[in-house]
């Protein structure tokens, strides 16, 4: 049995490592004033900064066209027996629900698209397609797959250090007032995602704080929602950023000195997504359960 994976581009994975692997890449629309591009088609990670850091300009993301998922999936179903599609999670975007509808309720779909929803976005999305590849490997079908990973849905945690308060404001998330005055307090808060959407946890002074909080929370996590997979080995942590690789590089270092009996695997960009709520200069930890 031939099974495709589809993921979409808030994964970390490029269109060119995608190839490699033998998956493809939905990609998720930008909106820039109200004109669409795509990462890796006409918009660079760079380009994407460069809209988001200018301040004429208003940023966000959209949901892929279901239609155009359709397509895709009628493509690669002449050649494969089964489609696993793995979008951002559903807790930041409404495309997972949508595109979960389309593929069990359309009849050319049912049985051979499984569309999950298993809460993930960037390195903990990635990991679920390292994971779903070496199923696919010991021959697992498509639907054992998705069981797995909707019964392994919660076990991840993401925490975030943002750099400044002026994305926030710009998204809504803060008022103006409170935008001002953590300004000028220069509070530097550290937001989570638990699978669903970005949350507050916690806010301090300094970066050096944001990061010994961020430890903290999950060595938490490690110790008791995860307790039981990390005795077993099933834990990875991940470390991801925006637009601040080498202080990256520096926070792996302190997340495997505190941690030394967790995998670690990924150092990537934060998703898109993320990023136009966030902007540059963020880091973040993850902890997620592999197969």
């Amino acid at each position: 049995m031939k099974i495709k994976i589809v993921t979409d581009s808030n994964c970390g994975y490029t269109v060119e490592e995608a190839e490699k692997l033998g998956i493809e890449i939905q990609p998720t629309p930008i909106l820039v004033d109200g004109e669409q591009y795509f990462q890796e088609e006409g918009l660079s990670i760079d380009r994407f900064y460069e809209f988001l850091t200018d301040d004429s300009k208003k940023v966000s993301t959209s949901q892929p066209n279901p239609y155009d998922v359709a397509e895709r999936w009628r493509r690669i179903l002449k050649d494969c027996d089964q489609i696993l599609y793995m979008p951002l999670s559903s807790g930041l975007s409404e495309t997972a629900l949508v595109i979960k509808h389309m593929a069990e309720t359309e009849p050319e779909f049912i049985g051979k698209v499984f569309a999950l929803d298993n809460h993930r976005v960037s390195v903990t999305q990635k990991q679920t397609v390292v994971d779903a590849l070496k199923m696919i490997e010991e021959g697992k079908t498509a639907k054992e797959i998705y069981d797995w990973m909707q019964a392994t849905a919660h076990t991840s945690s993401i925490y975030i250090a943002v750099n400044t308060l002026k994305y926030l404001k710009k998204g809504g998330r803060l008022t103006p007032a409170a935008a001002a005055i953590g300004t000028l307090l220069k509070i530097k808060p550290v937001l989570q995602i638990q699978g669903e959407r970005l949350d507050k946890f916690a806010q301090v002074r300094k970066m050096s704080d944001a990061k010994a909080t961020m430890i903290a929370a999950i060595k938490n996590d490690l110790e008791t929602r995860f307790a039981n997979e990390r005795a077993q080995g099933k834990m990875t942590l991940c470390v991801a950023h925006t637009q601040c690789f080498e202080e990256a590089l520096a926070f792996k270092d302190e997340i495997k000195a505190a941690f030394p009996d967790v995998e670690f695997t990924f150092i990537d960009q934060l998703s898109l997504s993320v990023a136009c709520h966030i902007g540059p200069g963020a880091l973040a930890v993850a902890c997620v359960i592999k197969y």
